[in-house]
Formats: structure tokens, sequence, C-alpha cells
């Protein structure tokens, strides 16, 4: 088995989507009515993962609330995450946590329901949905559970007052970005993630690209009990996500953006995961309006070698690949590369290759640089560090850049110059 890549060192996030349900809602007013209260998790990908971010209460039928009457200390919020799963004894996870999450804010949406804001930002503990597998290299779904308490009556226009007595927790996240992506599984097995463009973008009649995107090491599946959930891949970095945006929605003209997840690691056996990637581009390609000359290939770490890896088995499939601090050389040392160089001097499609001068797993040197030194053509952006917002992340995660469109070379960022390619 190939040596495995984790594409976190550390998890500094962990929860699920998955959280289990609490005892039953009941509410009374002043008049003693009462009235089953349901509560959903908000959560938004961050730079550096998946976190929660709000909680909306679904009160708008309990009358119209007055919202100058609510406090950031009318709810206290607890919040427990755990993994799926009995961790082995010679494993660990980071992530799991189990404290008191900080309201910052409350207000009403459109529908009239509470919302509460939670604290929360890169680097911050308590509030992750994913937790990290040391050994095993892989992240995981972890189960959440909210305890919410009211601490002071809710406020109706009409003078009367709403206890809460239970809160009833919605079994899955909400997380609009993760959830424009629908579920699909191949005729091969591997499940993988579908964005359809929507909106101006959503015509029958224009063929549009598409965007493949190969997740890091830490994404795959192949857990000792078959833990296999088409989640992580999106929920653990912005990698795919960032194609769906809007930005890169219009940069692209609409774009379809699919996301495999490995069944194992691609490093593990790359000339057999490609068939079945390129699986999924047919059945996508297939059953939607694809362009056939717009089809580009980008990934991370196991998936920026497999990125290189897609364009020696098919030369002439892709119109850009983006490599992202991917693996060519042995790893670890010693061994034969994982691409060789004969393989890649015959590399014929536009590569642009990105990764950071500090990256502690995958040496840029002997890899994201060395390619580009053989690949005919190629372009590279190597950071000195990776470094957003003024937060500085573990150097390995320079798809952070990528997702959010920030390498560029003569003033031609990396989205704009791989919607102008076309296949030849």
């Amino acid at each position: 088995m190939a040596p495995r890549i984790s594409r976190r060192t550390v998890l500094a996030a962990g929860a699920s989507a998955a959280g289990l349900s609490l005892p039953g809602v009941a509410a009374h007013a002043d008049d003693g009515a009462t009235t089953s209260v349901r509560f959903t998790l908000n959560a938004q990908v961050l730079d550096g993962g998946e976190q929660v971010t709000s909680i909306t209460l679904r009160t708008s039928r309990l009358g119209p609330i007055d919202p100058a009457g609510l406090t950031t200390g009318t709810f206290g919020v607890h919040a427990k995450a755990a993994s799926p799963f009995p961790v082995p004894p010679d494993d660990i996870i980071f992530g799991e946590y189990d404290l008191d999450r900080t309201v910052t804010a409350v207000r009403l949406d459109h529908h009239g329901d509470i919302v509460l804001e939670l604290s929360h930002g890169e680097g911050q503990t308590g509030g992750g949905t994913l937790g990290y597998l040391a050994r095993a290299g892989r992240n995981v779904m972890l189960d959440l559970v909210y305890t919410l308490t009211q601490h002071a009556p809710i406020p109706l226009r009409d003078h009367r007052t709403i206890t809460i007595d239970d809160f009833v927790q919605h079994p899955r996240l909400s997380d609009p970005e993760v959830d424009a992506f629908s579920s699909h599984i191949s005729g091969s097995g591997m499940k993988y993630r579908l964005y359809s463009p929507t909106g101006s973008h959503a015509s029958r009649h224009k063929k549009r690209p598409l965007i493949l995107w190969l997740h890091g090491g830490g994404e795959g599946a192949s857990l000792p009990n078959d833990y296999y959930d088409n989640e992580t891949t999106l929920r653990a970095n912005r990698g795919a996500l960032g194609f769906a945006t809007p930005q890169a929605q219009r940069i692209f003209d609409g774009a379809y953006v699919v996301a495999p997840q490995s069944t194992s690691f691609w490093m593990e056996d790359g000339p057999r995961f490609a068939p079945l990637i390129h699986e999924i581009i047919s059945d996508v390609t297939r059953r939607n309006p694809v362009d056939r000359d717009r089809i580009h290939v980008a990934g991370c770490s196991n998936g920026g070698y497999m990125s290189m890896k897609m364009t020696t088995v098919y030369p002439a499939l892709f119109a850009a690949s983006v490599p992202v601090c991917g693996v060519v050389g042995s790893f670890p040392a010693g061994g034969p590369p994982l691409i060789p160089d004969s393989e890649l001097a015959r590399i014929s499609t536009p590569t642009w290759l990105v990764t950071s001068r500090d990256d502690p797993t995958v040496d840029p040197q002997a890899n994201t640089v060395h390619a580009h030194d053989v690949i005919p053509g190629s372009l590279m952006t190597l950071y000195d560090q990776v470094v957003r917002n003024g937060y500085q992340f573990n150097g390995h995660w320079s798809w952070i850049y990528v997702a959010r469109n920030d390498p560029s070379i003569n003033g031609t960022h990396i989205w704009q110059w791989m919607a102008a390619r076309r296949r030849h």
C-alpha cells in the first residue's frame, strides 16, 4: 500500500453532519399551550475545513417574536462531537470535543425563526464537523449532539412569552454549498458528488465545461470498517467548492464540477483508479451537456499525483491540469518514483503546478519543482507559505490558494487560465 499523505497534520476541527436526535421539544406559552420545536445546525466550509457557524430554531409558528427581547444570553449552547465508530486502540482521533459554544448574536431570519450565531474561525476548536484519524490518515464525519438551554423567556409582539422545555436536533447539517452537489455512485461502485450549473448557466442547449476535482489522501475511504461517506470530499476543504462559487461559475460561464471519492488512496494504485475515474467522467458527459473539449482536472496532495497520472494515462482527454502539492517522486524516499520522468516528459496537457516551499508533507523540490522542470511547457506557482486573511496554515495546504483563485502569472489568474484552455 502506498504511503498515506494526509491532508491534515492535526485537524483542529471536528464534528458530524449526522447529528443525533435529542428528546422531543415542547414549548409552552403564557396560556399553557405547547408545541414542538426543532433546530438545525448551519455549517460553512472555511479554508481550513467545515465548521458549524449558527443554529436555526424553527420558532416561527410559535407566534410573532419580538427580536428586541432576544439577547446572546437567551440560550446556552453545548456541543459534543465524537467519532462515528470506536477508534482502534492503536489510533488516535483529533477533533473530538465536549464544550459550550459562544453565542455571538441572535436574530430572526426572513421566516421568523430564531438564528443563533456562534463564534467560529480558522484554528478555533469546538465547531468543526470532521475528525482526523492519525494512523489511518482519514477524515471522518463526527457525530454531533448539540444541547440547547433556554435562560430567558422568548417575548412575542402580543406581550406573551414562550419557554421551550426540550429541543429536537435535525439529523442533517445545512450547508448550502455542500448541499448543491448531488450524490451519485458509478457503475463500478465509486461514489462521487456533482455540481450542475444553475440560473443563467443552466441552459440545456449550450455545452459547459467540466472540472474534475481529485481529493487528498485524508478524504478517501477503505477504513477497516468500510467507512465510505461521500461527504468529506466536500467538507474537508474548498477544493471542489471553489469551482462552484458564483465567481468561478462566471469565469467558466457555467461549469459542472465532479468530485469522486477514492475507495482508498489514489497513490495506492493510480493505474487502477484511472479508468474508474474515466468512467465517472464518461457518465457525467453522457448525461449532461458537457463540452468535451473543456474537461479540466485539478487535485491536491494524493489528488495532485492523480491529476498528473490521469494526463499520462489519457493524454488527449483534458484541456488543462492543475496538480497541487502532488507527488511524482518516491514516497517515502528510496523507492521508485510514482511517476517516472519518462511519463512526465510525455505530458501534453497544459499544466499549472502549485505548492508551498514550507510544505512539511510533500517535498516541493523533489516533486512539484521537479515535475515543472520535466513537464513540457508547464507553469508553476511556488509560495513561501500558506497564509490567508492573516492566518498561517500548514504549509501542505496550498490548495487553499487554488480554491480562492489566487495563483497568477503575468496578471492571469489560474481559473481564467483554465477557462481559456481547449483540448487540442
